[in-house]
């Protein structure tokens, strides 16, 4: 598995933006949990909070696959430098707005200001990714190692937010969440050599991704497994601090994104036979059975292995929903694709963490979870009433993930 990854980031000039990238991305998982311990200490309602949180990743979701589709036609560097600038200014607009006390609308404008304007830098790392690797074995490998890293931030995120929210101001985090975004972003735009090229603006109109039913189908899934991301990001906050542990939720949440990130690791450094639209169905389905036994967690102790298990299957999940996306869209889609399926993951987050912040907020925590299993099962009705869609047309990647004798694919 290491050799795997080995040879995969010997991929000439790789580390020109997987470096700004990851500074780039890190920051993604601390902006829904530090809206939500921002508005939590403002407010003291985590109804609020959850739905200020909610209608930052709606923005996401809504603005992101738009500004994947301008980046596939313009470059990416047109597209992130503008909107990593706006993402600053609008995180500070929104802490000022909380410590200042002012309007509760005015958390809602802002937050969506600064959720439409979060860079895709994940969606642009997988399209670099694809302009170096298409058709090669190896792809599949840059999309579990992207899944894995998305998983490294998400338990590195959490945490960090928690810490500097919790032990210096509530808004420290979010202030840090910008100032990351900004550098990283504007760090990866420079490195303009390994941008995609440009897809020439031509008299034929240009197909959005979304119109491909494979897609529709994914992005439907992805929603659900956002839900899940929402629903256990406000549940565990809230977990956390009904046993008297606060500070603790980040870490609950990261040993939850460190089971993810451990399957992520393993699942694509396996030799599948199967396809992958039947790996999905399989994942989707572990993932409704590993969400399951949160409904009965009685104290943080039990909560720590019940989220490690919870999270396994996310990423296997993921991964395999990006390496179908891959082959389901034209050379000219690629990022608005990938956008659209972290977009999706973002609308996903914004119904559960609403819905789990008025469950919390009327009956605690536990009940909330309700919503995490709910999530999961839904998306394994979706992706199990249109896994035909899911087959391509034309494949350009190998399906199967490790390659005798050569670097294994491993496949967020």
């Amino acid at each position: 598995m290491i050799s795997t990854y080995t040879t995969l980031l010997r991929t000439p000039s790789a580390w020109r933006f997987l470096t700004p990238g990851l500074i780039a991305r890190l920051p993604y998982a601390m902006l829904g949990l530090g809206i939500v311990l921002l508005v939590k200490d403002t407010t003291g309602s985590y109804g609020i909070a959850g739905a200020v949180s909610a209608a930052m990743a709606v923005a996401l979701s809504v603005v992101g696959p738009q500004t994947g589709r301008l980046a596939d036609r313009y470059g990416q560097a047109v597209v992130l430098v503008p909107g990593a600038l706006l993402h600053g200014i609008s995180v500070a607009a929104l802490i000022i707005c909380a410590k200042t006390n002012s309007p509760t609308w005015t958390l809602f404008v802002t937050a969506i200001a600064a959720g439409a304007s979060v860079p895709q830098i994940g969606s642009m790392v997988r399209a670099r990714w694809v302009a170096k690797l298409e058709g090669q074995p190896l792809l599949p490998t840059a999309f579990a190692f992207e899944s894995v890293t998305d998983e490294f931030t998400f338990v590195v995120g959490p945490v960090v937010a928690t810490f500097l929210a919790t032990g210096i101001d509530p808004g420290f985090g979010l202030a840090v969440e910008a100032v990351l975004t900004v550098v990283g972003s504007l760090a990866f735009a420079a490195q303009r050599s390994t941008a995609p090229a440009r897809r020439p603006v031509t008299g034929t109109p240009h197909s959005s991704a979304i119109r491909v039913a494979g897609v529709k189908v994914l992005v439907g899934a992805f929603v659900c497994i956002g839900a899940v991301f929402g629903s256990i990001q406000v549940s565990i906050t809230a977990f956390a601090e009904e046993s008297g542990r606060a500070g603790l939720a980040g870490a609950l949440y990261a040993v939850f994104a460190g089971g993810s990130l451990i399957a992520g690791a393993v699942y694509g450094a396996m030799a599948w036979r199967g396809t992958a639209q039947r790996r999905l169905t399989a994942t989707f389905a572990a993932l409704a059975v590993g969400t399951a036994p949160l409904l009965a967690v009685p104290n943080i102790a039990v909560m720590v292995p019940v989220a490690l298990i919870c999270g396994l299957a996310l990423a296997p999940t993921i991964i395999t929903g990006y390496t179908l996306v891959e082959g389901l869209v034209a050379a000219d889609a690629k990022t608005e694709a990938f956008t659209w399926l972290t977009g999706a993951i973002g609308l996903g987050l914004a119904f559960g963490s609403t819905f789990a912040g008025i469950v919390t907020d009327e009956y605690g925590a536990s009940p909330a979870f309700a919503l995490t299993f709910a999530s999961a099962a839904i998306g394994l009705v979706v992706v199990t009433l249109g896994r035909r869609t899911l087959v391509p047309e034309k494949r350009t990647v190998v399906d199967v993930t490790p390659v005798d004798a050569a670097p294994l694919a491993l496949g967020r």
